[in-house]
C-alpha cells in the first residue's frame, strides 16, 4: 500500500506540490521542511519521526 502525498502541510497549509520537499509519519501527516525543523522532525499528531517524503524516480 502507498502513503497518501498530501497538498498541504497540516500545520501552516503551505501548499506542497510534488516536487517539494515535504516530510511525511507512518500515519501520513505531511509537514513542510520549516514546520518539520520547529517540530524537532516528531509528529504532533502520533509522535512518530517525521522522514522526507518519498519520490518517485523516472527511468
Amino acid at each position: 500500500m502507498a502513503l497518501e502525498m498530501r497538498e498541504i502541510c497540516e500545520r501552516c497549509e503551505v501548499s506542497l506540490t510534488p516536487e517539494a520537499p515535504a516530510f511525511i509519519c507512518s500515519y501520513e501527516c505531511t509537514f513542510c521542511p520549516d514546520c518539520t525543523s520547529a517540530m524537532t522532525a516528531t509528529c504532533p499528531n502520533c509522535g512518530g519521526e517525521l522522514v522526507a517524503r518519498p519520490r518517485r524516480t523516472t527511468g
